[in-house]
């Protein structure tokens, strides 16, 4: 079990690591998912942010995203993955759990380009120290022309791209993508 897991109804705050930020070469437009700018600990470089405050699953979005929503309480991450991929532009972080309905019935069928990176993912605490290594890996969903060339380029892992003959027989991609936007677990 990942060091995170036992903590929910705790913090759901584990900020990425500065290395991936590095290596994506991007900013962003907006953090809808962001902890506040008043800890240093969190890199996130991007133009504009939504806390818990504003509550960024229930604003408008605009341009290009940085998602690493909250992974507290069960299926924490599908509604915010699911505005992401409304969104469709943009990199979102979620847990690797590619043995589950949700990643299946929404991200696979939705996602640009996925991007799984080499080894485990150690994030970092609110203080500031490395958490120890996960129980899954994580998964870099990309969207949208700009996030998927980035990916691509960044080296951090193996980047996938979803075989459009998995998509529903006599729908093409946006159909496809539409329908399991709105017909995905919650």
């Amino acid at each position: 079990m990942a060091e995170h897991e036992p903590s929910i109804g705790l913090s759901s705050d584990w900020f990425t690591p500065k290395p991936i930020f590095d290596a994506l070469g991007l900013v962003f437009d907006l953090d809808p998912a962001h902890p506040g700018r008043d800890n240093p600990h969190c890199v996130v470089p991007t133009r504009r942010i939504f806390t818990a405050r504003d509550d960024g699953l229930r604003q408008p979005w605009h341009g290009l995203i940085w998602l690493n929503p909250p992974f507290g309480g069960r299926r924490g991450q599908v509604p915010w993955l699911r505005k992401f991929l409304e969104h469709c532009n943009g990199i979102a972080l979620c847990a690797a759990r590619t043995s589950a309905d949700w990643f299946h019935e929404l991200v696979v069928p939705n996602a640009e380009l996925l991007l799984f990176p080499a080894g485990k993912t150690k994030f970092i605490r609110p203080d500031g120290s490395i958490g120890k290594e996960p129980g899954t890996g994580i998964v870099l969903v990309g969207a949208g022309s700009v996030a998927c060339e980035a990916l691509m380029r960044c080296g951090l892992g193996a980047c996938y791209a979803p075989v459009p003959s998995l998509a529903p027989t006599g729908r093409g991609r946006a159909d496809a993508r539409s329908s399991h936007l709105s017909n995905s677990v919650i």
